[in-house]
Formats: C-alpha cells, structure tokens, sequence
C-alpha cells in the first residue's frame, strides 16, 4: 500500500539552467514568438483572401455552366458533356438543396479529383454541372506551402539579426558587469570607456549611460580613497616625529604613578601610528612578498611563545604538519593580531589550531558581532568596552591578501569566536615526517602541544 505525500512536505521546484536567465536567451525567445505569431496571422489572412478568391472565381463559372444547361434542358436540346440531370455524382446536402427549389455550389471529389459542382431544380428534378477544381486546389496549397516557407525564412532572418543586435547589447553590459566587479574588488583603475559615451559624434543609448555613470563613480571613488589614504599617512608621518620626542622625554621622568601612565599612553600612541602606517601602505596596493617555503606549525608555536612572552596565554594544536610557501614576516603578522584579538575581546582559553595548511585561532568569549560576521572588520568599530582600535583585523585581513591567503571570521557553535587562515599549500609538502624525529604517521589524529613537544591524542577539535 502506497503513502501519499506527507503533509506540509516541501517540494523542490523545477529549476531552470542558467542560460536561460540570459537576456539574449530571453530576448531570442520572445523574436521567435513574435515573429511566428505575425506569421501565423498573416498566413492565415493570406490564405483566408486568396481561397476565397479561387472559390468565388470556380463558383461564378460552375453557375454560369449551370444556366447553360439549365437552357439547353428547358429547350430540349442534347446536354452533352455540359451537365446532367440526377447525376450520380452529386454531393447529396448539394441534392437536397436544389430538390427544395434552390440553387447553389459545392466542392467535391469526383475519383480522387477536387471537383466544384453547381446545381439547380428543373422540372422537378435536379440538374448539375461539375467543373475541374484541380488547378484552384493546386493554387491554394501552393500557396499554403509557400507562406510556411517564407514564414520560417523570414522567421530564421530575423532571429538571427536579432540575436546579433541583442549579443552587442548584452556583450556590453557583461563588460560593465565585470568592471563593476573589479572595482568591487578593489581595481578602481577599471573602466568601461565605452565608445558610445567617449565619442560626442555618436549618439549615447542607455547602456553607454550606465557604463558612462560606472566610470564616473569609479573615478569619483577612486579620488577619495586615494584622498584618504594620503591623509592617513600623511597623519601617521606627522605623528611620529613628536612622539619619538615625547617617548624619549618620557623616559626622563622620575619614576613613579605619573611616568608609568605617560609612557603607557605615548607607547599606546606609537602603536596607533605605527598601525596607520601598516594600513595605508596595504591600502596603496603596492606591497611586495618575500616567499619563502616554512613548516607551519613550528612557525606558529613561535608566534604563540612570543604571545606568551608578553603575557598572552594561548594553546597550540597541531593536527597535521605541512609546509607553505609564504612570507613569514606578514604570516606572523596576521597570527600575532588574530591571537592579541583573541586575547583582549574573547575569554580563555585561547587555542590555535593547525591542520594542514590551516590555522584557526579561537577563543571562549562572546564571539564575533554581527556587524563583523556580515561585512568584515571595520576601523575603529569595536564592540568589547571600548579595548582596541578595530585596526588588529584589518591589519591581519590585508596583510592575509597580499600573501595570497583566505580569512574568515566565524562564531562556534557552543560559543567563542574563530578565526581561520587557509594559506596556500606548498605542492611537494611531506606530510610524512623524517625518521627518528617529528610526530608519528597519525596525520590528523594526532597533535603537539607547543609547551611540552609531546605528541598524544589531542583534547580539542575546532570547528
């Protein structure tokens, strides 16, 4: 016995490929309807007009036949070929009708051949005459063949003009589409410059309205960003001329609670600037990468010696070993600000985790905000108390770029903040370890803990 669907069961609609969404795919479609519908509808008024034509012409002259030998019968003479009286031929709702007293015609078939008749009362009886069809019914179906012909020629014609006029339409606003998307990106040198729109002589349609606006507010952009950025760093430049002044004549204070906050401040300053200038230089786009091919997980547990060393606490796990190819300058950079983050707005314990090429970096606290999750760090955005300046992951986001590796900031389910660094794997890393030395062939069942250099099972997973 067969179940019915379950009440309430979702089902999944039919969805349609890709191409179809196409405009060009949408705009050849709705052509082909036109273009078949007019088709249609002048077929039909042609063939309606032209079969009416043939059929009056055939009937006037099966008529004219008639009073012929309508005469010819009422003044006795031989009919002949001309007509006959009750021919055995005639359609029988034609009979009826001349039996009734009443004229009329009628298209027939006499052995397999269109034939019109034409017939009359007479004495009672039904006179007829039959004329050969062939020729009208050969005319109407020539034409019939004719028009589907031309019909589907011009149909063809059209669709392709049409899809050739709609490919240059659609070819152009793909171009804007994708410049749209570099800028996106953070290509703001990207332009469209369509032709349209650079030269005044032709006359500027709607897309080279739009890629016209791209390219207006591309520029516009452009010149604020660069604007900013150029104040930044003119700032940060500005900044640290007296506050190497003012470190140092702080250092000539007597010791006591006053000096202890000065220095704190003047070294809280230093850092702000110095991470202004780390900002502007990544956003100028024109850092450059010393690549070097380094075993992650020794790389990171220095990272996490040098946390602890300034009073970080923070755990290292080490699932799987591989190299990468990076620059470590930049990579210890991006870990020790994911760590620090971890540190001053999460809640311990602090665990970094390595797995292969991947590095994520988890704390215990509140986790992300949400304005963080959807739009990625923002300057000066926090939401821990007022600690911090936003700066840490932005920094760690674009030096994360420049050295060709993926960030993502996420929230655990049974709470915490993570963060995961996939960086790009070196192709000939040895996940098997040398000999006498390194963890056992376990791969991702076992882990380091960086403190003692034993390998064992490890006591946490990361998502």
């Amino acid at each position: 016995m067969s179940r019915g669907p379950t009440p309430g069961a979702r089902r999944h609609p039919l969805r349609l490929p890709a191409w179809s969404a196409t405009l060009t795919w949408k705009a050849a479609v709705f052509i082909t309807v036109m273009c078949c519908s007019l088709a249609a509808l002048l077929g039909v008024l042609v063939h309606v007009s032209v079969t009416r034509q043939t059929v009056e012409q055939a009937r006037e002259d099966a008529l004219h036949r008639l009073d012929d030998v309508t005469e010819a019968y009422e003044a006795g003479d031989p009919l002949g070929q001309l007509g006959g009286v009750d021919p055995p031929g005639l359609p029988p709702q034609l009979r009826e009708l001349a039996q009734h007293g009443q004229r009329g015609t009628m298209v027939g078939d006499v052995h397999g051949r269109p034939t019109m008749w034409a017939a009359g009362p007479a004495d009672g009886r039904v006179i007829a005459v039959d004329l050969d069809y062939s020729l009208g019914a050969n005319t109407i179906n020539g034409l019939d063949q004719a028009i589907v012909y031309s019909s589907a020629l011009a149909i063809g014609a059209t669709l392709l003009v049409g899809a050739f006029a709609v490919s240059r339409v659609t070819g152009r606003l793909r171009l804007t589409a994708l410049v749209a998307r570099r800028i996106s990106a953070g290509d703001l040198d990207a332009r469209v410059n369509d032709a349209r729109g650079r030269h005044s002589s032709r006359p500027e349609d709607e897309v080279a309205a739009v890629s016209d606006a791209l390219d207006t507010m591309a520029s516009t952009l452009q010149a604020k960003l660069l604007s900013e950025q150029r104040f930044t760093a003119d700032v940060a430049h500005e900044l640290r001329t007296p506050l190497t002044g003012l470190s140092a004549a702080a250092e000539l204070l007597p010791p006591g609670r006053p000096s202890e906050l000065v220095q704190d401040r003047v070294r809280t300053m230093r850092a702000l600037t110095e991470d202004l200038l780390e900002i502007s230089r990544l956003d100028a786009g024109g850092e450059r990468v010393d690549l070097a091919v380094h075993e992650l997980a020794p790389l990171t547990e220095g990272v996490a010696r040098m946390m602890r060393a300034s009073g970080v606490r923070t755990q290292v796990r080490v699932l799987r070993e591989v190299n990468v190819e990076t620059d470590k300058r930049r990579l210890e950079r991006v870990l020790g600000n994911l760590i620090a983050n971890a540190d001053l707005h999460g809640a311990h314990p602090v665990v970094v985790s390595v797995d292969g090429p991947v590095v994520s970096v988890r704390d215990h606290g509140p986790g992300y905000p949400d304005y963080l999750l959807e739009h990625g760090p923002q300057r000066f955005r926090t939401e821990s108390g007022g600690k911090g300046h936003g700066l840490g992951l932005t920094i760690a986001v674009g030096q994360a770029a420049v050295i060709g590796a993926e960030l993502t900031f996420s929230n655990a389910p049974d709470g915490g903040a993570v963060a995961r660094l996939a960086l790009p794997e070196y192709p000939h890393s040895v996940d098997h370890p040398e000999e006498g030395g390194g963890p056992p062939t376990g791969g991702a069942d076992t882990e380091r803990d960086s403190s003692t250099g034993e390998y064992g099972r490890p006591s946490l997973r990361l998502p």
